[in-house]
């Protein structure tokens, strides 16, 4: 089966407190996008890759590929007005008889294994999402009270989430919810049983200041 990766960018930059979206900011003069578009290449230099942008930043992101003489192969489809209907887009480029791993722009330290078991997985199951535990207790709050609640049956959910492209496209023809917080949700909304693989610990999202200077050691940690 084709194998597709779509790297959803929406970042405006808020959170980092920058006026440079978040995919655009550098780790050791690297750009974080283009080392997210890297970690597909190198699990699969044939796979197909589409890259979901806002329209505003297509032609910024254009001229940072010449730049940094950034030449590996994808394409760009124009970004809607949230995560979901960016993903939405992207899934109509795609072939519905394939694989597809949806991942975030700024998760720039996914690993190889966690990329080739999310195919793996996904083509032996039909979905795969990857999740790393809980470290820090926990406790359940409401407006009344809070209380602890056992860690382990918890789970930190990353990207990429890895599906069979005919089941993922059908679950985006529904209408946008707000509690369609990632790709695994709005799947399982439509009755799709979800598989969950262990991720990698240092596949952090990059959201804000802090993140950044822990991925910036990470990064450096992990060439040495």
């Amino acid at each position: 089966m084709k194998q597709f990766a779509i790297i959803v960018a929406g970042g405006t930059g808020k959170r980092m407190k920058n006026s440079l979206p978040k995919q655009f900011l550098s780790i050791n003069n690297k750009i974080i996008l283009m080392e997210s578009i890297k970690a597909f290449y190198n699990y699969n230099s044939s796979i197909n890759i589409i890259v979901a942008l806002p329209e505003n930043q297509i032609e910024y992101w254009k001229e940072l590929c010449t730049k940094y003489d950034f030449n590996i192969k994808h394409s760009i489809v124009t970004g809607g007005r949230t995560r979901f209907h960016s993903v939405k887009n992207a899934l109509s480029l795609i072939d519905s008889n394939s694989i597809v791993a949806i991942h975030d722009a700024v998760r720039p330290l996914v690993n190889y294994n966690t990329i080739s078991e999310s195919f793996r997985i996904a083509k032996e199951k039909k979905n795969a999402i990857p999740y790393i535990d809980l470290v820090d207790s926990v406790r359940f709050v409401d407006d009344k009270n809070n209380k602890p609640v056992d860690r382990d049956n918890y789970k930190l959910i990353q990207t990429p989430q890895t599906f069979y492209a005919k089941d993922i496209i059908n679950a985006y023809k529904q209408t946008y919810n707000k509690n369609f917080t990632d790709d695994a949700s709005v799947a399982e909304s439509k009755g799709i049983k979800i598989n969950l693989i262990k991720g990698n610990r240092e596949n952090i999202k990059i959201t804000n200041q802090v993140d950044l200077v822990i991925a910036t050691a990470l990064f450096n940690y992990l060439l040495e």
